[in-house]
């Protein structure tokens, strides 16, 4: 399982006089439906027990995390939807998830680290990019979770309003489920229509 994220990245750049820092990620980056959504985070001092990469986490723990970072810690989320998706294709709406996120911290982060390789554009604070960062810094996987959570809540929301796929399932994700559901019925408003599964039955379709 590997080790658990900790506050070295955090504490790295608190003493080079950095007072807040923000860690930031996102949720949705792969699937085929639904938006992508990003959250940043400024924990307070006080640790939070059971901080990991979200992808280490059942759903349930990352339920009651969520609940609890939200509560004690300053949060902020940013979502690009699937228009705006399509319109500047995945990474650069991830990107714009993350700055909305940024945007949304009140006050502003003296410095945010992002999860990946790629820091977006125009932020009004400096930032640096950690591969993997949701797995080695804490504000990162807590960033992790919180999108996550929001991420899923939302593709729960749209499975009532688009039943069949088993979007409350698979999170808009290509399952073999989701994608006989998607020949089956062919692509609804919230699926993204630049990705390869999407597209080809569109054409079928057409």
């Amino acid at each position: 399982m590997g080790s658990c994220p900790d506050d070295a990245f955090e504490a790295a750049l608190r003493r080079e006089g950095f007072r807040t820092v923000a860690g930031v990620d996102e949720a949705g980056r792969g699937p085929l439906a639904g938006p992508v959504v990003a959250a940043a985070v400024i924990l307070s001092a006080d640790p939070i027990p059971g901080i990991n990469d979200s992808k280490r986490l059942t759903a349930d723990k990352r339920q009651v995390l969520a609940g609890h970072i939200r509560s004690v810690a300053r949060t902020s989320l940013g979502v690009a939807t699937v228009d705006e998706i399509a319109e500047m294709n995945i990474l650069w709406a991830t990107m714009l998830a993350m700055r909305r996120a940024i945007a949304g911290l009140s006050p502003q982060p003296d410095h945010v680290l992002i999860d990946g390789n790629r820091v977006p554009a125009g932020l009004a604070m400096p930032a640096t990019a950690i591969v993997k960062g949701d797995a080695t810094s804490v504000s990162i996987a807590a960033a992790s979770i919180v999108a996550k959570v929001e991420r899923d809540r939302i593709m729960r929301d749209l499975a009532e309003a688009c039943p069949g796929y088993g979007w409350e399932r698979n999170a808009g994700y290509a399952t073999a489920a989701h994608l006989a559901a998607l020949r089956k019925f062919g692509p609804t408003p919230h699926h993204r229509v630049g990705f390869a599964p999407v597209r080809a039955v569109a054409k079928g379709a057409g």
